[in-house]
């Protein structure tokens, strides 16, 4: 991921076994304080330990929410991406852009939904859409001794 925000994480390994929501939020000041308006954003959701998909009927479902509260307690939903379990893997990247001009109230958060057991834990950060993309890890070429 391009760059990392400690003001823009949602999750930072939080591990998801039922249905709950972000340990953070993102404070846009403002019910009005429209932030998807100028460059598009995006959630970005990387999970730090594997998805179970044991019996393959486990669901994953991630939806990008918005409250007046900032615990997250009577949600609306902006976005919604499933995600097949398989996919789920270490340090996989999987991109949610937050649709301009959806965000009204002023928390954003990050809400689980999952049936049949599921486990995941995942770090999760809103990003530019930019920034979003993809990137690779490339061994230097030397190791320190």
């Amino acid at each position: 991921m391009g760059f990392r925000d400690a003001q823009t994480q949602l999750c930072s390994a939080q591990a998801f076994s039922a249905d709950a929501v972000s340990e953070n939020t993102y404070d846009s000041g403002a019910a009005g304080n429209d932030i998807t308006e100028g460059e598009p954003l995006a959630v970005v959701i990387t999970p730090t330990v594997a998805a179970k998909v044991s019996g393959g009927t486990e669901t994953y479902q991630f939806d990008v929410i918005q409250d007046d509260d900032a615990a997250l307690g009577s949600p609306s939903i902006i976005v919604s991406r499933v995600i097949a379990g398989a996919d789920l893997t270490v340090g996989s990247r999987h991109v949610i852009p937050i649709p301009p001009g959806a965000k009204t109230l002023r928390y954003l958060g990050l809400n689980f939904d999952g049936s049949n057991t599921p486990t995941v834990t995942v770090d999760a950060f809103i990003v530019p859409l930019s920034m979003a993309g993809g990137g690779k890890n490339y061994a230097d070429g030397f190791s320190i001794t």
